[in-house]
This record gives structure tokens, C-alpha cells and sequence, in this order.
């Protein structure tokens, strides 16, 4: 029953997670930092956006081996299903009609993702593969979470608008408001077991606003 429900509960964060780029991205007021990125090569290539994520999420976990991270069933299970929601939600949202609406979608896409990493989290069943490059990277340096999370997002900020991301308002907003509605969430998503020390590793500071991804 505990897997049975850790699995509903990761399907499920992982489908919220897809929906809540989907609600961002039609905002059109800025999305996560690596949704930037992930735009501009789809604006490049031509391939939809929840095939890059796909695609980008395999090329990362592929940069696990030489840092000797281990990948769970969340991990495989995040690099296929966010992307295959997004596009799904991106074919049902559509476009904001107004400011208003705009922003009304941003603030509902940056909640959904907060709540969405929470539970895929919270079901302990291993990190994103952007999460696993970091915490890895941070092994592997010595660095700081903050300083090596911030580095990273400022590589993909910076490629992804080159290429015609969208940077915006709704970029800051998330990295100001994703971190407190995740740690509010993990308290109610989190599955506890026997393997308590087996918590995700991006619970160990505080400062690491989880991209869930």
C-alpha cells in the first residue's frame, strides 16, 4: 500500500507539474528559469515544448554517470511525463485573453508547480534530473547549494533568452515564490517510512528552492 500510494502521488505531482507550465507558459509573462531555456531551443528547432523538456531531462541525467548520481523511479518517471503533460496542457489551455487573466494564470501556474514538486518530493522516489545535476555538482565541487543552483539557472536564463525564451516578470516571481510553497507543501506530501535518512537530498538546505524537474 505505502508504494501503491507513493506512486499515485508522484504520477499525480509530475501531471500537476506539466499543467502548471502549461497555465505559465500561456500567460506570457515569464516562466521557471529552465522553461527559458527549454523555449528558446524549441523556438529554434521547432519541436514542441514538452518534447525538448523530454529531451533536455535525458541529455541532464546522462551528466549523472560521471558524477556518480543514482536514479530512481521518480527520476525516469520525471524526464518522460512532464514533458508529455505539458504539451497536453498546452493543447487544452489556451492563450490569455487579457492582462488579467495573464496573471491570473501565472500566479495559479507558479502555485500548482510549487504543490506539484511537493508531492513528486514528497513521495521520496528520487530527484528530477536538473535536481540530480545540481545536488551532484555540489558533491562533486565543494560549492554551496545556493551558489551552484544559482549558476546553473543563470546558464539556462541566460542561453534560453538568447534564443528566444521568455524572461519575464513571471521568471522573478517564481524564484521568489517557488521555494516557500514547496517547503510549505513537503510536510503534507511527505511519506515517511523506516528510511527516514533517505529524504531527498534537496531538503538539506533550506535555502535550495527546489526545481522540480
Amino acid at each position: 500500500m505505502g508504494m501503491t500510494r507513493r506512486l499515485i502521488q508522484l504520477f499525480l505531482g509530475l501531471a500537476l507539474y506539466g499543467l502548471s507550465v502549461g497555465l505559465m507558459v500561456r500567460s506570457d509573462l515569464g516562466v521557471n528559469p529552465w522553461d527559458v531555456f527549454h523555449q528558446g531551443l524549441s523556438a529554434r528547432t521547432g519541436l514542441g515544448l514538452g518534447t525538448i523538456i523530454i529531451i533536455i531531462g535525458a541529455a541532464v541525467l546522462l551528466l549523472w554517470i560521471p558524477l556518480r548520481q543514482r536514479p530512481g523511479i521518480g527520476t525516469i518517471s520525471n524526464v518522460f511525463l512532464i514533458g508529455i503533460w505539458t504539451d497536453i496542457s498546452l493543447w487544452l489551455i489556451p492563450p490569455a485573453g487579457s492582462l488579467t487573466m495573464a496573471w491570473a494564470m501565472l500566479f495559479a501556474g507558479v502555485f500548482l508547480n510549487g504543490v506539484a514538486g511537493g508531492a513528486y518530493i514528497g513521495a521520496g522516489l528520487g530527484p528530477g534530473p536538473r535536481d540530480g545535476l545540481m545536488t551532484g555538482l555540489v558533491k562533486r565541487t565543494g560549492r554551496s547549494v545556493r551558489f551552484v543552483r544559482t549558476c546553473i539557472e543563470l546558464v539556462v536564463i541566460a542561453t534560453g533568452w538568447v534564443m528566444g525564451g521568455t524572461l519575464g516578470l513571471g521568471t522573478a516571481l517564481y524564484a521568489i515564490a517557488i521555494g516557500p510553497i514547496v517547503h510549505l507543501m513537503l510536510p503534507i506530501f511527505t511519506i515517511a517510512d523506516e528510511r527516514e535518512s533517505a529524504e531527498p537530498e534537496l531538503l538539506i538546505d533550506p535555502d535550495c528552492c527546489p526545481q522540480p524537474r
